[in-house]
C-alpha cells in the first residue's frame, strides 16, 4: 500500500509523513528529496537551471515509479504535484490519498520563515505572501479536494493528526 500525503507547502506533509511512516513501519519517500537525489541537484537548482516544466516531468516520472512499486510506502508529495498532468488521478489510482488542509494564516506562519528553500515564494515579500498563498490555495483546492481523505492540520498536535490518518485508513 502507498499512502500519499498532499497539500500546500507548509501543510505538514514532510513532518507528518515521518511520524506516520515510523508508526506504521512503512518506508518513507519525500518526492522532492527523491527527485533531488536522482538528479544530484536541489529543487531550487533544478528550477533555476532547467525550469519548472523540466522539474514537473522529473516529478511525474518519479511519481509513476513509486506508485507502481509493491512496497508499503508513505509518500510525501510536493505542493504542486497534484496540479500537473493527470497526477491526481494516478495518485488516487495508485495510493490512498490524504489532503492535509491548513488555513492561509497557518501556512503563512509556517513557510514565511523558509522562503529561501521554496522556489515559488523566494522572491515574494512577506507583505504579499498571504495573498499569494490564498490565490494559490484557491487554484489548487480543486485538485487537493479530489483526495480520498482530508485532515485539518491547523493548531493540532502532529501525533493527533497521524492518529486520525490511521483511523481513516483503518490501519
Amino acid at each position: 500500500m502507498v499512502i500519499s500525503l498532499i497539500g500546500y507547502m507548509g501543510s505538514g506533509k514532510s513532518h507528518i509523513s515521518k511520524i506516520l511512516s515510523d508508526k506504521i513501519n512503512f518506508r518513507l519517500i519525500d518526492l522532492d528529496k527523491e527527485i533531488s537525489r536522482r538528479n544530484k541537484l536541489t529543487i531550487p537548482e533544478i528550477f533555476e537551471k532547467k525550469g519548472e516544466i523540466h522539474f514537473r516531468k522529473l516529478e511525474r516520472e518519479a511519481l509513476e515509479e513509486i506508485l507502481a512499486s509493491e512496497e508499503n510506502t508513505v509518500l510525501s508529495l510536493g505542493g504542486g504535484t497534484p496540479v500537473y498532468y493527470n497526477n491526481m488521478e494516478i495518485i488516487n489510482h495508485g495510493s490512498k490519498s490524504i489532503f492535509l488542509k491548513a488555513s492561509v494564516g497557518t501556512l503563512y506562519e509556517r513557510i514565511s520563515k523558509q522562503k529561501e528553500k521554496r522556489p515559488l515564494i523566494a522572491n515574494i515579500s512577506d507583505e504579499n505572501l498571504p495573498e499569494f498563498i490564498a490565490k494559490h490555495l484557491f487554484e489548487r483546492n480543486a485538485f487537493y479536494s479530489k483526495a480520498q481523505f482530508s485532515v485539518n492540520t491547523d493548531a493540532r498536535d502532529p501525533e493527533d493528526i497521524v492518529k486520525e490518518i490511521i483511523e481513516k485508513l483503518y490501519l
